[in-house]
């Protein structure tokens, strides 16, 4: 049996709480700990994590030492861009918010829910999929098969 299972509505308040644990890691410098968006986060996250066949999925894996919290959490989305070659349905695959609790880490979580996710994504027909990755994670994407790509990225925040 696996320690992996796909987040449920009742998990929504502890995927926020493993989404914050990623930000905070990621953005420790900046001092983005706020978590007051959470609140107003949460009923979406809990309708998302009830559609069994829509486009957005979270993998996770209980924490062994915590009853009902979570150690791990991997999230991705399915999203639709014109076809082309070597992707002609034009469905891309977005990873985000893997995060483990910095007492669970180490224990290969993360590649079990990543390795549930990318199932995931086949099993839609994903053509790629794409992700950010911080330095240290980068070893784990790699061993997976990712590649880094020179980005072009912009942002505009509305």
């Amino acid at each position: 049996m696996s320690l992996v299972r796909r987040a449920r509505p009742e998990d929504a308040a502890e995927v926020l709480r493993l989404r914050q644990v990623m930000i905070d890691s990621l953005w420790s410098a900046g001092g983005s700990g706020s978590t007051e968006w959470h609140a107003q986060s949460l009923p979406t996250l809990r309708e998302r994590l009830a559609e069994e066949d829509g486009d957005f999925a979270a993998f996770v894996v209980e924490h062994p030492g915590r009853p009902g919290a979570l150690a791990a959490l991997v999230a991705g989305t399915v999203e639709y861009r014109i076809g082309k070659a070597g992707n002609p349905r034009g469905r891309v695959g977005h990873v985000f918010s893997v995060a483990t609790d910095p007492d669970a880490r180490r224990r290969g979580y993360a590649r079990a829910c990543m390795e549930e996710l990318l199932g995931w994504f086949r099993a839609r027909g994903v053509g790629h999929v794409l992700l950010n990755a911080s330095p240290e994670a980068e070893p784990l994407y790699a061993s997976l098969g990712f590649t880094r790509d020179p980005d072009p990225s912009m942002r505009l925040l509305l």
